[in-house]
């Protein structure tokens, strides 16, 4: 192909650079540095090369249609022919000369890419040519030394997609100006990815003055959907016709899954090399993402090609086929212990046997490490005369049900194994009774009745070797046993003499989370009670010893949260935060589940030490959603948050989730979480300034006292101290009052930050007010951002002042810096 004006191809009369890497390009051409310029296709390579270069002759080869002896004898060809101005009085000045070498990706043979690497090493130490290297997929192995030789400049797909302001400015330069709701559409979808940003403006463009009129925002939005189709179709015709049948029916048969890892992929596929067709999807475009999960590779198609292949299935082959497929997927689910992931498959291939399968699998598992909540719909769905064929399933439902705060629902199932197992001899009565027996012991709304009995009858039949328990829920992976699986405060007034009395019984029939259990108890029992600081440590780390041997994970997790907070009550926050964060690396591997609560864990620690951004992150990234749905099992990251809600002065906010969470203590019968509601309260009223903080602390200070929770008050340090101090509150023993007292005080001397609400910490902005400020600071103006959000420029400016008063700024750009570093941008 002989020289060419650049400009001659990939043109497009709106195009807009992309800021990043045209940066780069810039940065290159001075030090003359290869660059490598790789992403999916439509990603804008060739257009950031067309516009940079739009001025100048360049030498442009393509793999795609040049073979490599031709390609070669171009290159020097090309170079060889000087070019040159000659000046009077001044030496010869030689013009850099450009080459763009294009798809690099179709090089497949190692002839071809030997020969590729010379041309490359070549021109890359060449001081009169600048190399431009194009293709769809990362640098791949066989041209990283040299990549690592010549110090290429590597510019990714992420620098040629465009950013918020970019794709307004590429909007505004075919006329458009989409609706509010159509702009976060398109950003939501298109994440700055230039061809769909083209097909878009384009499929606006169609829209009548008619539809426009009569119902904009659904004509836009109809146009999005079809410029989705659009891609789809492109990419059909474009990418996936150029591969050999073998990769397309790979990808084809990988699209089922949303991720995969290589024995996945061999399962769906069932090719045994299909290490050998990664190898190649990989390097023959960036259409598939790698992530590295505990050392192992994990897969995902990107989101456009994902669902254009899922399209593809559906159109080319026979629903058998595709039912296969997902199959094949739901049993390498399921055969890892990945139910969740298995059930959609099995869904999707509508597998009932499979699915059943996995409902009883996922019911023998105790509530904390099965996934009830998550798979509710499941249970709820299925008719009542399959769940009366099955003790698992009828013991699940009870379970299940009183997770969801149906106690008569949870009853009545209960009620329906009974009489089942009545009719029953043999095996399956006793399989019955044990899950009576379990069901006894374990359903939450029932506390801790009679449970020293039951307990007491457990341990006898398995001694007799009568029945074989199912594994219980004793920490509901909280850092907590008196507040665990169960509420157990009532066994705390006679924590030492149950500890002899039952203590043996109550580890046997507990199974693995019997190990180290009674020590833990007793070390969090006296935790609570304000008991001496080196019988505590010495109590949890006895029984995280005999839990790290043989134990559960879930165990030692208590044990470190004693240890943790014992440390925060002695100003030791660093102690804590190592500790916590060492144990963190094993419960990852080991009891993943553990995690978010970890997290919840965090964001209490540096509400004390006023690390008020870092709690405000753990609020917006990682907090459960209370209003989209409240589950049970999420009640200490519920309590974190209303902790955070306090700190951030959104008291409304928090007294909303305390009214669930007092009704849900109250059904279960939690009293720890009873008197955390009322303190909690108490410090929301009172800083409402309602009276009835007075009687909410007061309720709280009573029931503490009656069981001599010490630490349940003092934990809350300087946000509650700012109350006990008014003396307000009546107390019945006055040397637990002056052990409250002394300690809380000693609290808010350790972390007078505590829950603290401070100006210059806890500003929150509406939605509507970080949107503006946003694209503020995308620079666009008042009059810009009245257009875009359908608000007037006095609207803007009303909002303008009122962030930068809460910011504390008296422009723009002060307030977007501030913004900043808070983390609200």
């Amino acid at each position: 192909m002989s020289e060419k004006k650049i400009n001659e191809f990939a043109k497009d009369e709106h195009y807009q650079r992309p800021y990043a890497a045209w940066s780069q390009m810039k940065a290159a051409r001075n030090t003359g540095q290869t660059v490598y310029i790789y992403g999916v296709t439509g990603s804008g390579k060739t257009s950031l090369a067309a516009n940079f270069f739009a001025r100048k002759t360049y030498l442009y080869l393509s793999a795609a249609d040049t073979g490599i002896d031709k390609m070669l004898r171009l290159i020097r060809k090309n170079l060889e022919t000087p070019r040159h101005k000659t000046e009077p009085d001044r030496q010869k000045i030689y013009t850099q000369k450009i080459v763009v070498l294009d798809d690099l990706y179709l090089l497949e043979t190692q002839e071809e890419r030997t020969a590729c690497e010379q041309i490359i090493g070549e021109l890359s130490r060449r001081k009169d040519a600048w190399l431009i290297l194009l293709s769809r997929a990362p640098v791949p192995k066989w041209l990283k030394p040299l990549c690592v030789q010549y110090i290429f400049v590597v510019i990714g797909e992420e620098s040629l997609f465009l950013t918020e302001r970019e794709q307004e400015r590429y909007l505004a330069g075919w006329g458009l100006s989409p609706t509010e709701a159509a702009g976060q559409r398109i950003r939501r979808l298109c994440y700055g990815y230039p061809l769909f940003l083209r097909i878009v403006s384009m499929r606006f463009r169609e829209i009548s003055e008619t539809e426009a009129q009569k119902d904009k925002v659904s004509a836009e939005l109809c146009a999005i959907e079809r410029s989705r189709m659009d891609i789809w179709d492109y990419l059909e015709s474009h990418v996936y016709d150029q591969w050999d049948m073998e990769l397309q029916e790979f990808f084809e048969a990988v699209s089922v899954v949303e991720q995969f890892d290589l024995p996945l992929a061999q399962q769906i596929t069932k090719k045994k090399d299909v290490g050998r067709l990664v190898q190649r999807a990989l390097e023959t475009g960036n259409f598939l993402i790698e992530d590295r999960k505990n050392e192992q590779s994990i897969y995902e198609l990107r989101v456009p090609m994902k669902y254009s292949m899922r399209r593809r299935l559906s159109g080319k082959y026979s629903q058998d086929y595709i039912r296969e497929l997902y199959f094949s997927a739901g049993n390498s689910y399921e055969m890892e212990g990945n139910l969740r992931e298995a059930l959609k498959m099995y869904e999707m291939c509508q597998n009932k046997e499979g699915i059943s399968r996995i409902l009883i699998e996922n019911i023998r598992r105790n509530p904390a490490s099965g996934d009830y909540f998550e798979l509710r719909h499941y249970y709820l769905s299925l008719p009542e005369e399959k769940i009366r064929c099955s003790v698992e399933l009828m013991a699940g439902m009870s379970m299940l049900q009183s997770m969801l705060l149906n106690e008569e629902e949870s009853e009545r199932w209960y009620r329906e194994l009974a009489d089942w197992a009545k009719k029953q001899t043999g095996g399956a009565k006793r399989e019955a009774e044990t899950r009576l027996l379990y069901l006894d012991i374990a359903l939450p709304h029932r506390g801790i009745i009679r449970l020293t009995d039951l307990f007491r009858h457990a341990w006898s039949l398995l001694l007799e070797k009568k029945t074989v328990l199912p594994e219980f829920s004793v920490t509901s992976n909280l850092p907590s046993m008196m507040n665990g699986g169960k509420d157990f405060c009532e066994w705390s007034r006679r924590d030492r003499e149950l500890a002899v009395s039952i203590g043996k019984a109550v580890s046997l029939v507990l199974g693995r989370y019997g190990k180290g259990l009674v020590n833990l108890a007793l070390a969090e029992s006296f935790f609570e009670k304000g008991g001496d600081d080196y019988e505590v440590a010495a109590l949890a780390g006895k029984g995280r010893m005999q839990a790290e041997s043989g134990g559960k994970t879930e165990q030692i997790f208590v044990a470190v949260g004693i240890l943790t907070k014992l440390s925060i009550l002695n100003n030791r926050m660093e102690d804590a935060r190592e500790m916590l964060g060492s144990f963190q690396k094993t419960a990852g591997q080991e009891a993943p589940k553990l995690l978010p609560n970890m997290g919840a864990m965090w964001a209490r620690m540096d509400l004390y030490t006023g690390r008020i951004s870092e709690a405000y992150r753990w609020l917006e990234r990682e907090a459960p959603d209370e209003d989209a749905e409240f589950y049970t099992m999420e009640r200490y990251r519920y309590l974190t948050k209303i902790r955070v809600y306090l700190a951030a002065g959104r008291k409304e906010k928090a007294l909303l989730l305390l009214d669930k969470m007092g009704f849900y203590a109250e059904k279960m019968h939690r009293t720890y979480i009873e008197i955390e509601v009322l303190l909690l309260t108490a410090i929301a009223a009172y800083r409402m300034g309602k009276e009835s903080w007075k009687s909410s602390l007061q309720e709280a200070v009573n029931r503490a006292e009656d069981y001599h929770f010490v630490r349940i008050l003092t934990q809350e340090g300087a946000a509650l101290w700012e109350l006990l101090r008014t003396e307000a509150i009546t107390w019945k023993d006055l040397e637990f009052k002056g052990r409250v007292m002394g300690e809380c005080c000693r609290m808010a001397d350790f972390y007078p930050a505590y829950l603290k609400e401070k100006p210059e910490g806890n500003v929150f902005l509406g939605d509507k007010a970080l949107m503006i400020l946003r694209l503020q600071a995308e620079g666009l103006s008042v009059e810009k951002i009245a257009e875009q959000l359908g608000l007037s420029a006095a609207g803007v400016k009303y909002y303008n002042r009122e962030t930068y008063r809460k910011l504390g700024v008296n422009n723009k750009l002060a307030a977007v810096a501030e913004a900043r570093n808070r983390r609200l941008l």
